[in-house]
């Protein structure tokens, strides 16, 4: 195994290497060339390290660098270097992380890891939590904690009885609710259009004047950072009326939360620490390989009672077991790229990363304004909407950008006007990468017709 697992780091280092010299995009040829992977199941046995070989030479060039520092399509992290080597030991060790027993170093740094996330993003240190793979199964494990508890109070076992025949309970979101949160409350059992809809100001803000009236039946899904314009709504103000009417609240703070960590952004989640419960991702912002999530509640018992079971062969403690936090029972020691990536940033390398890349955005968009092009959003944290011009001529020059390789950034629709997404939360990311973006940008737009 130790020739087969040096030539694996081996070529994961020459690729990582040489992301600066190529385009982000893969090659229409190297797609193409994915087709000699369709081979008929073979009889015999191939040697391992031809098959890491073909898995290299063939799959490295049809990926996309979102590894490298000049991927802006979506809010998609790096990998900082340490999550990376965590990770590669925690494959070695191989550990069942759903049981204590399975794996006692995984437990012991899954309940370290979400002791510190908690103490950074200044939430409740009563909340329990579990590590799940996205912020849809953290979005997913909140409202089904929310679930539990609300009717529980009105005396109704949900996890036993289902939810034919349940006191009926009402879902607010906002008219710019993330897609993750409409699959979390389709699985559920809530629906994604049986909710009410709030209203949202220019920059997707949930309009404080016209949220309904709340009572102990209501959840509440609020948003820490729009996809789109990063964005928040008013969550001190939503918690605060929320809590007075016994509501849950929800957040949904995929990147958002992370705004927490860094003093000159903190005050955009202010009142966050009000709610019930939050999702938030770890493989954006906090740049752990995918994929790494973590799902908070406040009321850990009502966490712990959506997602656990029974089952004596289990081996069940009074300890911390991890399965009863989250939807899956066997799963990767998620834990351990998390402790591994907050052990070695500290509170200041987290806040540095968020500034870092949040003044990368500002940069954007004051030299793409500068040059004549219109800024659709206020940019209050990672994000920038950009127009350049019609639609049509938009998404022409996003093609010409995509094309051209020197950056990805990918179209999106935003109250009614078609611009290019630029997001940016990857470690990676450098001024020289911004300047040389900038630039292809910039050329791009002078070669589309208007």
């Amino acid at each position: 195994m130790h020739p087969l697992l040096d030539d694996a780091a081996r070529r994961a280092d020459r690729y990582l290497a040489g992301l600066d010299q190529r385009a982000v995009a893969p090659t229409a040829d190297a797609v193409a060339a994915l087709a000699r992977l369709d081979v008929a199941l073979p009889d015999a046995t191939t040697p391992p390290e031809r098959v890491l070989a073909e898995l290299d030479e063939i799959g490295s060039p049809a990926t996309m660098a979102t590894a490298g520092g000049r991927f802006f399509g979506f809010v998609v992290g790096g990998t900082l270097p340490v999550t990376l080597a965590a990770t590669w030991l925690a494959h070695a060790w191989d550990q069942n992380a759903g049981l204590t027993v399975l794996s006692p170093i995984n437990a012991a740094l899954e309940r370290i890891a979400l002791g510190w996330v908690k103490d950074l993003l200044r939430l409740p240190t009563e909340a329990g939590g579990g590590f799940v793979t996205c912020a849809t199964a953290g979005n997913f494990a909140g409202l089904a904690a929310a679930r539990h508890a609300l009717l529980r109070r009105l005396g109704w076992d949900v996890e036993a009885q289902g939810l034919f025949g349940a006191p009926p309970l009402t879902v607010v979101v906002g008219a710019e609710v993330h897609a993750s949160v409409q699959k979390a409350l389709a699985l559920v059992g809530f629906g994604r259009e049986r909710v009410v809809r709030v209203p949202v100001d220019d920059q997707g803000r949930m309009r404080l004047d016209a949220l309904p009236p709340l009572d102990d039946r209501t959840i509440v899904c609020v948003q820490a950072g729009n996809v789109n314009t990063g964005s928040f709504d008013p969550l001190g103000p939503i918690c605060e009326r929320a809590r007075a009417a016994g509501a849950w609240v929800h957040v949904d703070g995929a990147f958002g939360l992370w705004a927490a960590v860094a003093p000159a952004r903190a005050s955009l989640v202010a009142g966050a620490g009000l709610a019930d419960s939050w999702a938030v991702d770890a493989h954006k912002w906090l740049n752990v390989p995918y994929d790494n999530a973590l799902v908070i509640v406040r009321d850990a018992r009502a966490l712990r009672a959506a997602m656990s079971t029974s089952g004596a062969y289990l081996m069940q403690d009074d300890e911390r077991t991890p399965y009863q936090f989250t939807p899956d029972f066997s799963r990767r020691a998620r834990g351990v790229e998390v402790w591994a990536a907050l052990r070695h940033l500290g509170r200041e390398g987290v806040a540095a990363i968020v500034e870092r890349t949040c003044r990368h955005a500002a940069r954007f968009a004051d030299a793409l304004g500068a040059a004549g092009h219109r800024i659709l959003n206020d940019v209050v944290l990672n994000q920038v909407l950009v127009s350049f011009g019609p639609p049509e001529r938009t998404k022409a020059v996003i093609a010409r950008i995509q094309a051209e390789g020197t950056c990805w950034c990918g179209p999106t629709v935003w109250q009614g006007h078609t611009a290019m997404r630029i997001s940016i939360s990857s470690w990676a990311t450098t001024e020289a990468d911004v300047e040389r973006s900038i630039a292809s940008i910039l050329r791009a737009a002078r070669d589309t017709p208007a």
